[in-house]
């Protein structure tokens, strides 16, 4: 059957979502062969990248992205989360910059600057805070320091003292690469014990692999985990915050705006991880709301912005558990919040939400009249296909079907230059049937036998035998 872009980017994206990146991949790939170049493919194949651990591949799609669209926000967002998993701290920063100065509407670039700024403080550190000594406190030494170190012992070999720190310091070096490694530091001790077993390091596995390869990958995978995890946040950053903490609750219970934006980071990403569980998602958001309602602006300086978001996120919890009358109050506040504070992108997503929950309550003239209210505020083909589609199928249930038949010809014009099969699929129906209900049977008929033929494209049984019935 013949595939589309739009197909090829639905089904990839959706099992990127199921966390089957390696078949999203090949869905990515297939659909750049349809539409090389597409900057918003590039950016899904390059989270796929990510996901996969290819920080490489995924850089060079993110940046071609922005060599199409220089000003692409997502491209520049996407560039900033894979330079800041390789470790480049202080490029990743430029980058959520640059985002945020052309989308300052969009709360992730402000968190990516936030946790960019905290990981540069944590490798640099602060020396006139922290004082090295030859304690158990005393963590590693580079391996540039460490050559140092053995010339001025082998000048110096009359100084035993030198000789005894230096042995000191090395039998240090296993608890400091335990804090490093956590858990993992017993998987690393275990293969750095079969690297002993001779006979066995010989052996290879059924593939013609050898063991000692296998070990040897497996040691060196965990080293490269341990000195990123050493350059995000050393063992002298830990213990300096440890202090640091010990002394605030001594002094105040106030949290500090870094520790705020912090909480708030962490309380975020597991709302977004709960949205299998309405119930827990609902539960984190107005426990986050309540915390963020107590704090002042100049602590939270995206106060307004994050109300919005929470109002919005507990807004659709409440709708997926049936509470109608709550998911209606908790998108209006969305909308209110916006309004006050001119967020564009916010008004469009409040408006949104309100006419599903009118639509979904079976009080299709108020759904109607609010997303009215947000065609002026569209911006893809692919939204408007889908906005045309729902005003459409109100006016429908509403016995209005010459309006009705008009926005499901917008529907479909959208979707044409989308190129998203399955929405010229849902336009279509929407047109045949306005038709029969206005008697004009021929067109009808006509109409339904396109949309028969889209619905193999998908391919949809379901659909094919609805269309035929």
């Amino acid at each position: 059957p013949v595939v589309s872009f739009g197909n090829l980017m639905s089904e990839g994206t959706a099992l990127s979502r199921r966390g089957q990146h390696d078949k999203a991949l090949g869905c990515f790939n297939d659909a750049l062969k349809l539409r090389a170049g597409d900057k918003h493919c590039l950016i899904t194949r390059s989270r796929c990248f990510l996901k996969l651990g290819d920080t490489e591949k995924s850089l060079k799609d993110a940046e071609a992205s922005l060599q199409v669209d220089k000003t692409f926000s997502e491209g520049l967002y996407q560039k900033a989360e894979t330079l800041y998993t390789m470790g480049d701290f202080e490029f990743a920063l430029v980058f959520y910059h640059r985002g945020r100065r052309l989308r300052p509407d969009l709360h992730k670039f402000q968190l990516g600057i936030n946790k960019a700024e905290e990981a540069i403080v944590n490798c640099i550190g602060n020396p006139s805070s922290v004082k090295l000594e030859s304690k158990e406190e005393l963590c590693f030494v580079s391996r540039q320091a460490e050559l140092r170190s053995k010339k001025d012992n082998q000048k110096q070999q009359n100084k035993p003292k030198d000789q005894k720190d230096q042995k000191h310091t090395k039998k240090q070096s296993p608890k400091i690469e335990q804090q490093l490694l956590g858990q993992l530091y017993a998987d690393k001790a275990y293969l750095e014990k079969l690297l002993k077993d001779e006979d066995l390091m010989q052996s290879s596995t059924r593939q013609g692999i050898k063991v000692m390869d296998l070990v040897l990958g497996g040691i060196s995978y965990l080293n490269h985990r341990r000195d990123f995890w050493q350059q995000q946040k050393p063992i002298y950053a830990r213990v300096y915050e440890r202090k640091v903490l010990r002394q605030g609750r001594m002094q105040d219970k106030k949290q500090k705006p870094s520790e705020i934006r912090r909480f708030i980071a962490k309380n975020m990403e597991d709302i977004e991880l709960c949205r299998g569980s309405a119930e827990e998602s609902c539960r984190k958001a107005e426990h986050l709301l309540k915390k963020i309602q107590l704090w002042s602006e100049n602590e939270v300086p995206n106060k307004n912005e994050l109300t919005g978001d929470l109002h919005s996120c507990i807004g659709n919890a409440q709708l997926a558990m049936g509470e109608m009358e709550a998911a209606l109050r908790s998108h209006k506040m969305d909308l209110d919040c916006a309004r006050q504070n001119a967020l564009t992108d916010a008004v469009s997503r409040a408006l949104d939400n309100i006419g599903h929950v009118y639509a979904r309550t079976g009080k299709f003239q108020q759904a109607i009249n609010t997303w009215e209210e947000k065609i002026p505020l569209v911006r893809s083909s692919l939204e408007k296909a889908w906005l045309f589609h729902e005003i459409g199928r109100c006016y429908l249930e509403l016995d209005k079907a010459e309006v009705a038949q008009d926005y499901g010809h917008k529907s479909l014009q959208s979707a044409e230059e989308e190129g998203d099969v399955e929405w010229q699929l849902h336009a279509t129906v929407l047109v045949a049937q306005a038709q029969v209900k206005l008697k004009d049977y021929r067109s009808a008929i006509l109409n339904f036998e396109r949309a028969l033929e889209k619905a193999k494209l998908v391919p949809s049984e379901a659909a094919q035998n609805g269309i035929i019935a």
